[in-house]
């Protein structure tokens, strides 16, 4: 038996035990903390957010000004925002038997693998489960959808970009 932890955050579990030739998880969760690290997303335009100034290293050598805004001291990323999906290097998310889902904030993630993995298992959950759920997710994306970003940030990722400002970044990828 082999139990793999796809979640790095405690609260959001998103568990696999392989047992024999079966392949459970046990809830997929997504992370959402990630979000943190972004500018909000106004329904309504803001002139404080877009006069917000860009980041330009100390030396001069890397200008991101139109990726990272400074805003109190720390770095936001001007971009439409991204989640922590769950580890999908453990091990192969297509060989996945059955998704058990324990409650409505733990099948957050259930998208992702059902639609881009090649799952072809079973999942199962209680009705009110699916269907809070099912209203959570459609919630979250109509807002992504309602307020899109002209650009979308990429260099910021970098991991020599990360190395220079990770006390006033703190991202995830």
């Amino acid at each position: 038996m082999k139990l793999y932890c796809l979640s790095g955050h405690p609260t959001l579990p998103c568990n696999v035990l392989k047992f024999k030739s079966t392949t459970i998880m046990l809830d997929c969760a997504l992370d959402t903390t990630s979000v943190l690290n972004y500018l909000p997303l106004p329904l309504v335009h803001s002139p404080r957010l877009s006069k917000l100034p860009g980041w330009i290293s100390k030396d001069g050598t890397i200008n991101l000004e139109k990726e990272l805004k400074e805003c109190a001291g720390r770095l936001f990323v001007d971009s439409q925002p991204e989640f922590c999906l769950p580890e999908k290097e453990l091990l192969d998310l297509s060989t996945i038997d059955v998704i058990l889902i324990s409650n409505y904030h733990c099948m957050m993630a259930l998208p992702y693998i059902t639609e881009h993995t090649g799952f072809t298992g079973t999942v199962y959950a209680t009705e009110p489960t699916l269907q809070i759920g099912r209203l959570l997710m459609e919630e979250l994306v109509k807002f992504m959808e309602r307020v899109p970003k002209a650009q979308s940030a990429t260099c910021w990722k970098n991991k020599e970009i990360q190395r220079l400002c990770s006390s006033i970044l703190k991202s995830r990828d």
